[in-house]
């Protein structure tokens, strides 16, 4: 794991999600002055609880054949800020500015690995309650069902036609949460994800992800997001 807290993108987030020019303070520090009559002036500038959500731009769609899967190398070429008075709406923030349209209404598939699938019973739930569908994979679908989440299953792409793709195709799906494990595994769900992104379907592959769409779904279908200036969220200007 690396920590790189880099001018060009950490510095310039975490100073605005703060109210605190950290890059200033930096400097100030350097020619002389102390760190602590600094943050006396920069140390409380928030008025009171918000959140800011940093999501990464990947540039997938442009380049044909490409896996939109993540691995330790890194793969994307800008980030944006989505900040609002709770974690629902700043998410939801963050995924429109990232490019990513999340649905208030529709079908969401679902396929996790085995240890996931009991977290995702909740996430499940709480959609089904929302008038989402739930579509899933044969696993997936009957630990959905025997928790009580009205699901309908659908093959995955090497069980055969009609399969998951086929519905993506179509306009059938709506969301995907997707996690996997193992180099099969994988492989196989390449044409899943390719699939998704090819149509700008929203496409989670963790069960964290999963559980922020499903708070950013609940955010939005409450009301529309609101624009408020950044210096609104702080007693000073920044």
């Amino acid at each position: 794991l690396e920590v790189n807290p880099r001018a060009s993108r950490t510095v310039p987030f975490v100073a605005k999600a703060t109210g605190v020019p950290i890059a200033k303070v930096a400097a100030r520090v350097m020619a002389g002055e102390k760190l602590a009559d600094l943050l006396k002036v920069y140390g409380s500038t928030q008025t009171g609880t918000h959140i800011a959500v940093k999501e990464a731009v990947f540039p997938f769609a442009r380049f044909p054949g490409v896996d939109i899967i993540l691995g330790p190398e890194m793969k994307s070429t800008g980030e944006v800020m989505g900040i609002d008075a709770d974690f629902g709406r700043a998410f939801a923030k963050s995924q429109l500015g990232s490019g990513t349209s999340v649905p208030v209404e529709g079908r969401v598939f679902i396929s996790v690995r085995d240890r996931d699938k009991d977290a995702m019973i909740d996430v499940a739930r709480r959609l089904r309650d929302m008038g989402f569908g739930i579509v899933a994979t044969g696993g997936t679908a009957e630990v959905l069902i025997a928790a009580g989440v009205e699901t309908e299953t659908v093959k995955k792409v090497r069980e055969g036609r009609p399969h998951v793709v086929d519905s993506i195709i179509s306009g059938d799906i709506q969301l995907v949460f997707n996690t996997t494990e193992g180099a099969k595994a994988i492989a196989d769900s390449y044409a899943l994800r390719r699939s998704a992104l090819v149509r700008k379907i929203p496409y989670y592959t963790t069960v964290a992800g999963a559980k922020a769409a499903v708070e950013a779904i609940s955010a939005m279908r409450a009301g529309g997001l609101e624009v408020a200036p950044l210096q609104s969220y702080f007693t000073r200007p920044i």
